[in-house]
């Protein structure tokens, strides 16, 4: 018995293969068109991740990150970094945070000599308001007036203080 292809046979099987070719075709473009993630969705993802660390701005273009604005230490920067990197979708991160550099150390404060020997001489003069006394380089130049014995008084208490001269030209004595 021989078997002969009849039309119909014929037929059905184009009709299959056809049938077979489209569904093909459809499971090839259901597969190509799968949504791509839209930038504004990494973008609100993104930005919830770095949220906790201030100064810092992101940015998406087609799924590329690029982190901005400045933030105060290094982990600062390297922490932001891997929270974009960890956002589903991301596919790079562009990291251009700059980190501020911490102030200089300040100046330290020159003490002289004078300032110690000003220092006491206020205290000797407090109790001899007529008096004034300026220091300069180890010099207590001593202007106003005063009463003989208290000139005496205070010119002990500031010799006691050792400056290399007491200069009492501008003072007036009673």
């Amino acid at each position: 018995m021989a078997e002969f292809i009849t039309f119909k046979t014929l037929e059905t099987m184009k009709l299959r293969h056809l049938t077979t070719s489209i569904m093909a075709i459809g499971l090839f473009f259901m597969v190509a068109c799968k949504s791509k993630p839209k930038d504004s969705e990494i973008m609100t993802t993104v930005s919830t991740a770095v949220q906790s660390i201030p100064g810092v701005t992101a940015n998406v273009k087609e799924g590329v990150v690029t982190l901005s604005g400045t933030v105060s230490t290094e982990e600062e920067k390297t922490s932001a970094e891997k929270a974009a990197k960890s956002v589903k979708d991301v596919k790079s991160v562009v990291n251009n945070i700059t980190v501020t550099p911490p102030p200089p150390p300040a100046a330290p404060v020159a003490v002289t000599a004078d300032d110690s020997l000003k220092t006491a001489v206020a205290d000797v003069v407090k109790d001899f308001p007529g008096v004034k006394v300026d220091v300069k380089d180890g010099v207590l130049t001593v202007t106003g007036e005063e009463k003989a014995d208290r000139w005496k008084t205070l010119k002990m208490a500031l010799d006691a203080l050792h400056p290399k001269k007491v200069d009492a030209k501008g003072l007036k004595v009673k």
